[in-house]
């Protein structure tokens, strides 16, 4: 310990009468203060708080510095943002400097006397009268290096160096104390920022490799049609640049395998692919969880924590649903875009990062920037490549490899060994899935979990037994009509038919048609009545998602009848 000797010879801090016990209690209090989730700042001016309940202490200071040995963060008693600069101005810098070189205690008997003060401004330090003042500081250290120190400064009264010895020893456990708490949130921020590493490490190399898969190189992406094939060899020309990839298409369109086969493809494949869905989190969460924050930039951030753009550095960064995020958190995306840096929050040192942008949407941006939610300026950053990628009706002979594929990793995952018959092949080409692939794996698993056999049939399927809910939720002849170059939002959901009654009870298919019904008219309605025939066969398929059988049974009829009456007024049956 350094004592600068003056011919006064300070009182201890220490004024319980037992120093064995407030030692104790002190430890116990603080590291209680220390183990609560609180602001880093708040925390620590919390601890000097308490230093004051123990010690005859008049201020007390923790400077936290930088890799540079700069004060990085200086808390005061009584610290709040407002007066977080008034702290700063009154750093001890020198006395800190020889903490830190020395890495030993510091006992300043007399502060107006000490070189190391010499020049200083000790306004608002000692007392009115001018009556001289002792400080005493300790080092913070984490392991042999110092990060910090603490300071306390006291009235210079009449006491024994013995006890006054005591108290730096107290203090230096309360030192401890600190740098142990920085420590731990410094291994809970590399832990952290390593497992997301790892997992998608694990993840990219756990991606089941699909045995229909003809493209080499890519993981994942199942299928043999042309429009698959056009997308691919897009995929494997804009993989070897560093341009930014705009991927388009409607939801369920696997928008994530392509933009992974995007990274795989490309010189970057051995960095991090970090992926993030810019609709799932809140604007104040996603600049947080984009740029990091700083330790103490808000209430929780206990430690300093890398953003998406950092941990890619080097690699791919996706950014899914794009076209959700909020006018305010446009301006802060294309700043780092144009500029090609940024900051944490609550960072003031600007940030550079070598990071691939690949982003996906299924909205149409075009109509956004028209109507001014999405800035003109961010849509030509991110659309230097837009990739097109075809809905599932446009692949229809990839159906039945996606089906394979999907049975297979249930059967690995239920151990289970079912297979698609022909008649089950039928059902799943006839459909148009208007989810895309999303639906498409969502009908096979719920279908494999409830088939009473080894083989899939055609009556196993939620279509079958009027429990599929895709014809309620989408409407329009031959799914939506959505153009490759143009993504269009999905058909509203149609009505949903109301409670069958009594009469719905099914009559026989193959009773005689009554006179009146054989070429296709309608028996007489009641309150509708004022409703042409073909009006009400319209709405009644409508109300029953276009099934024959139900729509018969809600007016009453049966379906050969529903059938003499839809060709009858030239009704086209639309499929889904």
């Amino acid at each position: 310990m350094i004592h600068a000797q003056t011919p006064t010879a300070p009182q201890p801090i220490g004024r319980a009468a037992d120093p064995g016990e407030t030692t104790l209690v002190g430890i116990y209090e603080i590291s209680k203060l220390l183990a609560s989730v609180n602001r880093l700042e708040v925390s620590l001016a919390g601890v000097l708080t308490l230093l004051s309940s123990f010690l005859e202490m008049r201020h007390g200071l923790i400077a936290l510095l930088d890799k540079n040995g700069k004060p990085e963060i200086v808390v005061g008693s009584g610290w709040s943002e407002q007066n977080a600069k008034l702290y700063f101005d009154r750093l001890p810098e020198r006395a800190i400097g020889q903490i830190v070189t020395t890495k030993m205690p510091l006992v300043v008997e007399n502060v107006y006397a000490s070189p190391l003060f010499e020049g200083s401004d000790l306004t608002g330090w000692g007392r009115a009268d001018g009556e001289p003042f002792a400080l005493i500081g300790v080092p913070i250290k984490d392991g042999d290096e110092v990060i910090g120190a603490l300071t306390v400064d006291r009235n210079n009264t009449n006491r024994t160096s013995v006890r006054f010895d005591h108290d730096v020893r107290f203090l230096t456990m309360i030192a401890n104390l600190v740098g142990q708490t920085l420590r731990l949130q410094k291994l809970v921020a590399r832990d952290r920022e390593r497992l997301m590493q790892e997992n998608a490490r694990l993840e990219k190399s756990a991606r089941p490799r699909s045995p229909e898969t003809r493209f080499s190189g890519i993981e994942g992406i199942v299928g043999d049609s042309p429009a698959v094939r056009a997308v691919v060899k897009k995929i494997r020309i804009v993989a070897k640049s560093r341009s930014t990839v705009l991927l388009r298409g409607e939801s369920g369109t696997g928008k994530e395998l392509f933009a992974a086969a995007i990274h795989n493809l490309s010189p970057r494949s051995g960095k991090p692919f970090i992926k993030l869905n810019c609709a799932a989190l809140p604007e104040s969460v996603l600049e947080s969880e984009l740029f990091g924050h700083e330790r103490g930039a808000f209430t929780g951030a206990l430690a300093t924590r890398k953003g998406r753009f950092e941990l890619a550095d080097g690699g791919t960064l996706f950014l899914d649903e794009i076209g959700d995020i909020s006018p305010a958190f446009q301006v802060k995306l294309l700043r780092v875009l144009q500029e090609g840096e940024f900051e944490r929050v609550g960072g003031a040192r600007p940030l550079k990062v070598d990071v691939r942008l690949v982003c996906a949407t299924n909205k149409n941006l075009e109509d956004a920037v028209k109507r001014g939610e999405f800035r003109a300026d961010l849509y030509y950053r991110i659309t230097v490549v837009p990739i097109f990628l075809p809905p599932l009706r446009e692949r229809e002979g990839d159906i039945l490899p996606l089906a394979n594929e999907f049975l297979h990793r249930f059967n690995s995952e239920q151990k289970t060994d079912l297979v698609l018959t022909a008649s089950a092949i039928a059902v799943l080409k006839e459909c148009k899935f208007p989810g895309n692939i999303r639906e498409l794996e969502n009908c096979v698993r719920r279908t494999a979990t409830m088939a009473p056999g080894d083989e899939i049939e055609q009556n196993d399927f939620a279509c079958h037994n009027d429990g599929c809910l895709s014809a309620i939720l989408w409407k329009g002849s031959d799914a939506p009509q959505v153009s490759h170059r143009h993504v269009e939002a999905p058909v509203g959901p149609a009505r949903l038919p109301p409670v069958e009654t009594a009469r719905d009870i099914r009559p026989p298919d193959d009773a005689a048609a009554p006179p009146h019904l054989a070429d296709g008219a309608l028996p007489p309605a009641g309150e509708g009545a004022f409703r042409s025939d073909r009006e009400r066969i319209v709405d009644a398929m409508e109300r029953a998602g276009w099934v024959k059988a139900k729509a018969a049974r809600v007016l009453g009829i049966t379906p050969r009848q529903i059938g003499y009456a839809l060709r009858k007024h030239n009704i086209r049956v639309k499929k889904f």
